[in-house]
């Protein structure tokens, strides 16, 4: 079953980058009237909150910083610069191979033992590391929704 959600999140991000891909520097950058942040900033939060919810939250990891572009892109944070096209571009080919990683090393066994933790935009428990990935399915088409209402705002 993990392998069809990891297929599924690959799935979710290929659409994710189209949608960055159909779009300018600045249609990326620009925050829509009504919210607070913007497509990029959606996208580079599915990127950085990923590796965050498998490795530090589950206790492998102890320190987030690990994880590149953390700081703009986590939980509560908003847009403080335009991201330029080379960024974008890392950030594109991290939303597939972090995935990829983190896949490997299910297959390692690597999160064979999580520390169980609640998730603060669900408030649901997530005791394994399964239930981990169905959150991110679910995280992941969220933004995407997001970022498909503020393009709708961006592209008249």
């Amino acid at each position: 079953m993990a392998q069809e959600i990891f297929n599924f999140i690959i799935q979710t991000r290929e659409a994710f980058i189209r949608l960055v891909n159909s779009l300018s520097v600045e249609e990326l950058n620009q925050i829509p009237a009504g919210f607070n942040n913007n497509i990029i900033w959606n996208f580079g939060h599915i990127v950085v909150t990923t590796p965050a919810l498998c490795y530090v939250r589950t206790g492998i990891w102890t320190d987030v910083s690990a994880i590149k572009y953390w700081n703009e892109f986590k939980k509560d944070s908003k847009p403080s610069r335009d991201i330029n096209e080379e960024e974008i571009a890392e950030l594109k080919a991290l939303a597939i191979s972090s995935i990829e990683s983190i896949k490997e090393d299910y297959k390692k066994g690597i999160f064979n033992s999580v520390t169980p933790f609640a998730t603060a935009t669900y408030g649901a428990d997530m005791n394994s590391f399964e239930e981990i990935l169905v959150t991110t399915v679910g995280h992941d088409n969220m933004h995407l929704g997001y970022a498909l209402a503020q393009r709708k705002l961006i592209i008249k």
